[in-house]
């Protein structure tokens, strides 16, 4: 019975080291020094060239980043274009809405052409959506470099990335299992200053909430009420929805400020109100936008330094 009990115990922790990214020592912040002094630059201007373009690539890049993370670590798996034999995490249903994946491309081009072979994918979007968050107004930090690119991607996995429907409980779970605090859930929540949200996303808010209110009583009326004449109940508009927060262009904390005015668009965004110390967070956030910079860039760090891949691919969308 004993041996059994030993046999299962080491069983399930092996799978758990399997499916969940690990940090790794390796990662420093002058790890291309010598091989690859100058590629930053280049992907900056390659961030900065799409964005002139497009306004949307901040929000796309940033997103690409985290969900890139929470599967398997930052190892660029979310890049890897589905096969006839395998549909990849891009194509997994929280991720459809994914886009701007050029950019990524591009950089990585623009890397190869200084230094073949050198630069992981994964490093690429990390410093990506650094340099989004930095163009965009926001704080800029040094990214921790020497991730390698993984080989597998899985739609299926993309389940394990938390929703906006999230309770404080489902929320806490979903970043403790990645090794991220309540501190870090509240700061990378900020990352909603950027971006976009379609209709679906909020839905259960705004119609049929509850058997006595057909409206999430924390959201404002009025809010609520434009939320319900953008996205009716019987919605045909494909791209219908709402942007996160009111300067959706800018980093700053507005978003903070939005869900103290009840005007958060995700559940598991108002969700943070419901505990004392992600409320406290909150209310630090909306109050000094400098706090909120500091904690995010720290948080990015940490999330950004849960790895596990295993090549440097030289095409981001196919492993090598």
């Amino acid at each position: 019975m004993a041996n059994t009990l030993i046999a299962l115990f080491l069983s399930s922790v092996l799978l758990f080291q399997v499916m969940s990214p690990s940090f790794v020592s390796a990662l420093s912040n002058d790890y291309y020094a010598k091989t690859c002094p100058n590629f930053e630059h280049a992907i900056t201007g390659v961030v900065k060239k799409a964005m002139a373009n497009d306004n949307t690539v901040p929000a796309a890049l940033l997103r690409m980043h985290f969900h890139d993370c929470f599967i398997r670590g930052c190892d660029g798996s979310v890049l890897l274009n589905s096969t006839a034999k395998n549909t990849a995490e891009k194509d997994g249903p929280p991720n459809i809405s994914l886009h701007a994946f050029y950019v990524i491309d591009h950089a990585k081009k623009a890397v190869e052409d200084l230094c073949p072979g050198v630069v992981s994918c994964a490093d690429i979007l990390a410093l990506a959506a650094r340099d989004a968050v930095s163009l965009s107004g926001g704080p800029s930090w040094e990214v921790p470099k020497g991730r390698l690119d993984g080989r597998i991607s899985l739609a299926s996995d993309t389940r394990q990335l938390p929703g906006p429907v999230f309770n404080i409980s489902q929320l806490q779970q979903s970043f403790s299992q990645r090794r991220l605090s309540l501190d870090d859930l509240v700061a990378l929540s900020g990352g909603h200053t950027l971006g976009f949200a379609h209709c679906s996303s909020f839905q259960n808010r705004i119609h049929n909430f509850a058997a006595n209110s057909d409206v999430d009583p924390s959201l404002s009326p009025s809010f609520a009420a434009n939320l319900r004449s953008t996205c009716p109940i019987r919605n045909t508009v494909k791209n219908a929805g709402s942007t996160l927060d009111s300067t959706t262009t800018i980093f700053d904390n507005a978003y903070y400020q939005m869900i103290l005015q009840g005007k958060s668009i995700f559940s598991s965004d108002q969700a943070l109100l419901t505990n004392s110390r992600t409320s406290a967070l909150v209310k630090k956030f909306a109050t000094s936008q400098m706090e909120f910079f500091n904690a995010f860039a720290k948080s990015m760090v940490r999330m950004s330094s849960l790895t596990g891949g295993q090549e440097v691919r030289l095409d981001c969308r196919v492993v090598r």
